[in-house]
């Protein structure tokens, strides 16, 4: 783990104690940065996004995204980092850059395949398949706060097939997830 990391590790637990919620600041961070390579992106850039897009969460719920900024600014962020974590807001009034859009993508769905991982008898990410995702999607009363339309609707926008998108964010997550630097806060 690099030390600009391991700075911006640090930010993110000075805002958020919930260890539920920095697991899943931790498995959209692991998305962001395996979409940023492959399409090109900076994967660190990306990656902070990931890792930083609830820092708001817990000290402001009801303003969330939108106090991204009053926590991110003294550290320096700028205004288009910050915008780019606003981004993420379902109704955001705007057209989306790719990474918004990315982020946005993977946001619902990082939560409902670690939910869908948990709930298999082995508990892994490595065998879980896109058949069992989509099986679990239909299931309304399973991870029921997580918004199906918004995954769908978002992967579209990405111009990526579904069934594409969750065997893409699965795959960076399980061999992630085997990763030294990410098991201090393993995510499952």
């Amino acid at each position: 783990m690099t030390e600009a990391r391991k700075a911006v590790w640090g930010i993110l637990q000075e805002h958020i104690s919930s260890e539920s919620l920095l697991k899943h600041c931790l498995a959209v961070e692991i998305a962001m940065r395996a979409y940023a390579e492959k399409f090109g992106e900076n994967q660190d850039y990306w990656g902070d996004i990931g890792l930083l897009h609830d820092i708001d969460f817990e000290k402001f719920p009801d303003e969330h995204p939108y106090q991204a900024g009053v926590l991110l600014k003294p550290y320096g962020y700028d205004e288009a980092f910050i915008t780019n974590i606003e981004s993420h807001d379902r109704a955001w009034p705007g057209d989306r850059t790719l990474l918004q859009k990315t982020l946005l993508a993977v946001d619902e769905l990082t939560g409902f395949i670690i939910a869908c991982a948990l709930v298999r008898p082995d508990k892994s990410l490595e065998n879980l398949e896109v058949k069992s995702v989509m099986k679990k999607m239909k299931d309304k009363a399973f991870a029921k706060a997580v918004n199906r339309d918004t995954i769908i609707n978002s992967a579209n926008d990405m111009g990526i097939e579904l069934r594409e998108h969750i065997q893409f964010v699965i795959q960076a997550l399980a061999k992630t997830n085997q990763q030294p630097d990410y098991q201090s806060v393993a995510l499952l």
